[in-house]
């Protein structure tokens, strides 16, 4: 099951068919949305954001939630240890 969208408050993103090659696109800011939704989802100081295309050919900004996996301990080595598991 998918993880439902997070979409960015005060953030708009619009691209220009007719813009030279090196302009991607505009991206508005309504400060007051913006800084609302910057605080409330914000992770050390940092916010990302995707910019995305749906299905219609619109762009929208979409809050990124993807956070890295714990990962087990493969193969039971403790770069930290001292008990002596070097292999000679």
């Amino acid at each position: 099951m998918a993880e439902e969208k997070i979409f960015a408050n005060g953030f708009s993103f619009k691209r220009n068919n007719n813009a030279p090659d090196f302009i991607i696109g505009k991206q508005s800011i309504k400060v007051d949305e913006a800084i609302a939704f910057l605080q409330a989802k914000q992770k050390n100081g940092w916010v990302n954001l995707e910019i995305k295309q749906a299905k219609g050919g619109n762009y929208y900004t979409e809050l990124d939630t993807w956070e890295p996996k714990e990962t087990a301990n493969a193969g039971g080595h403790n770069p930290k240890s001292t008990t002596g598991d070097l292999p000679f």
